[in-house]
């Protein structure tokens, strides 16, 4: 996990053409090294996002990221990665299973021993077994609602996360979730909300495996029930802007029909949690190309249509704003099945961080990912799987 930096693409104050930075992170549990794997890479090349959006395990990477110093940041994801992944199976007395591990059965064996140790142990640092059932719990108590316990993680993100500097505001933080009682999807964001601990943790609480997280009154659950990804967030939740969006997915909704249950069961995931990224993102491209024709055409309205209020709310809409899109999205390893996502081995998590890290800096070696925009819509999309792959 300890990469050599690339020199070759490390600036001294790197300059680029937009007014914002932003980094994306996807929810994805176990998964979620392969952000801090991207985030490393964006750092060795003197890339600092000014606004880093979660949901669930991504929550908890932005929150390091906002959370710390720059040159803090990746021994910080570091810190909680090797703290929450474990050994497990992996390691008997004496030998490592991973330097005599062959052919993909064998590790998706190794692999799915190391999820139930998760299942049936927890993680360290994250979260751990209630040692009653739910079932067992008299109703309306916390732990009749959820299997784990996830004290641990308050603790965690409270030796990790610097909450003062985090809302102090000098790196905008967004985590998703969804408000159990109402249904309605909400951020938490530094601009609105004094962001703690339980901020990012409700973001994170999946059911019916985490409980509910209270917040001012109000119980909330994993923002990834809803919509996965904080994309549409970041590009209408702010003033019109010119921004360079590196939006980094843990799902992949492509893949290959399955062949038996266990396959149905990680296409599922991958379906239901990639959130339609792409489809997203042609979307707002549309509606990008829709706001500059209309900026373009107000610009030619004679003076006295100016200040008709029809006019005026239309100028509302139209925008001149530039957005490069760049998306990086985990492509699962063949021995992987469903329980990836809870899948906690640290063997795993370095896989996970080390393809995180050379997808972005393959990607980065694409100049036309950092520079301005040119095409009708003002949107540029690079997706290293169909655009760049080597």
């Amino acid at each position: 996990m300890n990469f050599q930096p690339r020199p070759d693409l490390s600036t001294a104050q790197r300059r680029l053409p937009f007014d914002c930075i932003a980094l994306l992170l996807q929810g994805g549990g176990a998964l979620g090294a392969y952000q801090a794997g991207v985030y490393q890479a964006l750092a060795e090349a003197d890339i600092h996002p000014d606004w880093v959006a979660g949901i669930s395990i991504g929550a908890i990477n932005a929150a390091i990221i906002a959370g710390n110093p720059p040159e803090a940041r990746v021994d910080r994801l570091r810190d909680f990665w090797s703290e929450v992944t474990s050994n497990g199976p992996w390691h008997w007395p004496g030998a490592s299973l991973l330097d005599s591990v062959q052919g993909d059965e064998t590790r998706n064996f190794l692999n799915q021993l190391s999820a139930g140790f998760a299942l049936a142990y927890g993680a360290t640092g994250f979260f751990s077994v209630r040692p009653t059932l739910p079932w067992l719990q008299a109703g309306g108590k916390i732990e009749a609602t959820s299997f784990y316990d996830t004290r641990a993680l308050k603790s965690t993100l409270e030796r990790l996360v610097d909450f003062d500097r985090l809302n102090a505001g000098m790196t905008r933080f967004s985590a998703g979730a969804v408000n159990v009682r109402t249904g309605n999807f909400v951020y938490f964001d530094n601009t609105t909300h004094r962001i703690q601990p339980e901020h990012v943790m409700a973001s994170g609480a999946l059911p019916p495996g985490f409980a509910a997280v209270e917040i001012d009154g109000e119980y909330y659950w994993d923002g990834g029930l809803v919509s996965n990804t904080p994309l549409q967030w970041v590009l209408e939740g702010g003033t019109p802007q010119d921004m360079l969006a590196f939006q980094v997915d843990l799902w992949n909704a492509r893949g290959q029909l399955p062949r038996n249950i266990a396959e149905v069961a990680t296409r599922q995931k991958e379906i239901q949690f990639s959130s339609r990224t792409r489809a997203n993102t042609d979307q707002f491209k549309h509606v990008q190309r829709l706001r500059h024709a209309l900026a373009a055409l107000l610009n030619r309205l004679p003076e006295d249509l100016s200040q008709h209020e029809d006019v005026k709310l239309l100028t509302t809409a139209a925008s001149h704003s530039t957005y490069n899109i760049v998306q990086l999205i985990y492509r699962a390893s063949s021995h992987e099945g469903p329980s990836k996502d809870y899948e906690f081995s640290r063997p795993s998590m370095q896989d996970h961080w080390r393809a995180g890290y050379h997808d972005a800096l393959r990607t980065l070696r694409h100049p036309e990912v950092l520079a301005r925009p040119t095409t009708p819509d003002g949107v540029f999309t690079f997706d290293l799987e169909q655009d760049g792959r080597e």
